[in-house]
């Protein structure tokens, strides 16, 4: 199997893919969408554990590109420190440690001084499960009894009505599950959930209302004929598609009666058989 690689897009990109992903769209349908194999949309995804990671702000305090940019020009023009700092309506340490901090000022550029605090200013958020070892151990101990996350959550609200320290949220269990650099719950607990999986999926990917996985047209196997069922008579079809990698496929016609079987290979798995005989 070709080993997925991460996907290179851009950062419009990126919040397409996970609109996408959120609305129920498969790996392949994104995949193709991008030019980008499966795999490759797999690993972007199962870095955040199929969940969209929250939306990263500047804090309000924080200077901006626009007062960085005025911080250069003064710097270009000669002008004190405080007085920039006048003009900005900041604190003359505020500027001063700003300046200092980006190679002072023969050095000093809005763009780069901006990069650079954008990027240092990123700093993980603890998890609960983290910080709260009693909690994390709880909810551990009812994972390895199958339980599922929902029911852990609303375990925790019934146990301990009046200890809100005691609360976690069924998002936050799949969280520290699926995001395994987190630390915080070992990965065979995985294995203790229902689906199996190990990337969180859209409520939205339901199969129900869908086609993929169903034939389009389809007449039900219950509706055959009563004398299909003993093999006795003679004339009788069955068919099948057998999948395999690199999205090639084979399909099976059977007689019943002599269970003489034929292979016809397929270009697609959409494709449609027209059977005489």
């Amino acid at each position: 199997m070709t080993q997925g690689k991460r996907a290179e897009l851009s950062a419009v990109q990126k919040t397409d893919v996970w609109c996408r992903w959120k609305a129920g769209q498969s790996l392949h349908t994104i995949g193709r969408a991008f030019g980008k194999p499966h795999t490759s949309i797999h690993c972007l995804l199962a870095h955040h554990g199929g969940m969209v990671p929250a939306v990263r702000r500047r804090a309000l305090l924080a200077l901006t590109l626009k007062e960085r940019e005025e911080i250069s020009r003064g710097i270009a023009s000669g002008s004190p420190i405080r007085e920039i700092a006048r003009r900005l309506e900041r604190a003359a340490s505020t500027v001063s440690r700003e300046v200092a901090r980006h190679g002072g000022r023969p050095a000093y550029r809005a763009n780069e001084a901006d990069r650079q605090a954008w990027e240092s200013a990123l700093r993980p958020k603890p998890c609960l499960l983290a910080i709260h070892v009693k909690l994390q151990k709880m909810v551990a101990s009812k994972l390895i009894l199958d339980w599922s996350p929902e029911q852990v959550s609303g375990w925790l609200k019934i146990r301990y009505p009046d200890d809100e320290s005691l609360r976690v949220s069924h998002e936050t269990i799949y969280r520290s599950l699926f995001i395994q650099a987190r630390g915080v719950l070992k990965k065979e607990l995985i294995g203790h959930l229902r689906s199996q999986r190990r990337i969180r999926r859209s409520r939205h990917s339901q199969v129900r209302g869908q086609r993929r996985g169903q034939i389009v047209n389809a007449i039900s196997i219950r509706e055959r004929p009563a004398e299909i069922a003993d093999r006795a008579i003679p004339g009788h079809w069955e068919g099948d598609l057998i999948g395999g990698t690199k999205n090639s496929h084979i399909a099976t016609l059977v007689e019943r009666h002599s269970r003489f079987t034929t292979l016809v290979r397929c270009e697609a798995k959409t494709l449609r058989l027209s059977w005489r005989h």
